[in-house]
């Protein structure tokens, strides 16, 4: 399955090239495919917030470049160069508050600027710290691809329906996915009837994001209004709900786009089977529930507007970006680390300790 994923690849949305950071700014897709550079970590972290780059594995990737472009200006710059680059790490830091992958790769990347030797070149160690994280997405998401395409096979070895959230796919990711990984893998394999995708308002990555890029590689796909979920849970036969992660607590609560949680209680009463799919730089040990994950709030306005136009009566507007799954609800987590079946706080400390697959 690896070598097929590999050999259908044809989205990307972060690329290094010649010391600069290349996003595909995922705000005018599909309309345009406009690819922005970047040259600084205040501009990175400026990307991040704007929603330039999103989903929670590509945010941590563009900080990580985004740190080495901050040590590259800051070591030109002269003078106490480390100390300065602590603003750089700060202002990345407060781009997106929910995404644990950010503050993951930001440790990452000080713990390598910690383990500096005498006469070691600065800005080639936090490069290719950067280009690991980079690196270890990709694989991490071909690993878990495998390994959610098992459990789906498992328990029906025929095409099927699934249903997805949000876009978790090569846009939201350092290549192929998470969630869209194991849709696929799925599709690859002849296991795949129809994806239904949630248009996931108020920024419909799911008909802007997730439909494109199954629309662009033959995935049959059907777009639905997010409301329109349990209705087809319980009309079109799926079987799975299939979505990704921004943080996941010791207890296996899960954060995930708006609506999530929803369609974890709508699965549970329709006996739809719930499979969230997320690195384990996803994982939070140090949160025992998801009540302890800080949820964003961005602006309201985001709800009373589309397309730049006013549409909406003007009244106050309520808009959380996240919301919590309890671990209860979730049949599996699927990581790099291995599947966690029914997940709970000693299931997932049992997974965390574990070594790395790839």
């Amino acid at each position: 399955m690896r070598d097929k994923l590999l050999a259908a690849e044809k989205v990307k949305a972060i690329e290094w090239r010649d010391g600069k950071l290349g996003l595909l700014d995922q705000r005018v897709l599909p309309r345009e495919e406009t690819w922005l550079t970047y040259d600084s970590a205040a501009g990175v972290a400026e990307a991040i917030r704007s929603m330039v780059v999103r989903g929670a594995p590509a945010i941590g990737i563009a900080a990580a470049f985004g740190l080495v472009l901050g040590a590259r200006a800051r070591l030109a710059a002269g003078g106490d160069w480390q100390l300065a680059l602590e603003e750089d790490f700060k202002v990345l830091a407060e781009s997106r508050p929910t995404a644990v992958n950010l503050f993951w790769a930001l440790d990452r990347m000080r713990e390598r600027l910690q383990r500096l030797k005498a006469g070691e070149n600065v800005l080639v160690a936090l490069e290719a710290e950067a280009l690991g994280i980079f690196d270890s997405d990709r694989e991490a998401n071909l690993t878990m691809a495998q390994l959610g395409l098992e459990l789906i096979r498992k328990h029906q070895d025929s095409p099927q329906k699934l249903l997805t959230h949000c876009n978790t796919g090569a846009l939201a990711t350092g290549g192929f996915g998470t969630a869209l990984g194991v849709i696929r893998a799925a599709h690859l394999a002849g296991l795949v009837e129809r994806v239904f995708a949630d248009e996931t308002r108020p920024w419909l990555q799911g008909s802007r994001l997730t439909a494109w890029e199954l629309a662009g590689e033959g995935v049959p796909v059907s777009l639905n209004a997010d409301s329109a979920a349990a209705h087809l849970m319980k009309t079109e036969g799926i079987t799975w709900v299939i979505v990704g992660a921004d943080r996941i607590t010791a207890n296996g609560d899960v954060a995930n786009k708006i609506g999530t949680y929803q369609l974890a209680v709508n699965a549970m009463h329709h006996g739809v089977r719930f499979m969230v799919v997320a690195p384990s730089s996803t994982i939070d040990m140090s949160l025992e529930e998801g009540e302890d994950i800080p949820i964003e709030e961005r602006d309201g306005r985001e709800l009373l507007d589309v397309g730049g136009q006013r549409i909406a009566a003007e009244v106050h507007a309520v808009n959380p970006v996240f919301d919590v799954t309890p671990a209860d609800l979730i049949d599996a987590i699927v990581t790099e680390k291995g599947v966690v079946e029914r997940p709970d706080a000693a299931k997932m400390a049992q997974l965390m300790c574990r070594k790395r697959l790839h």
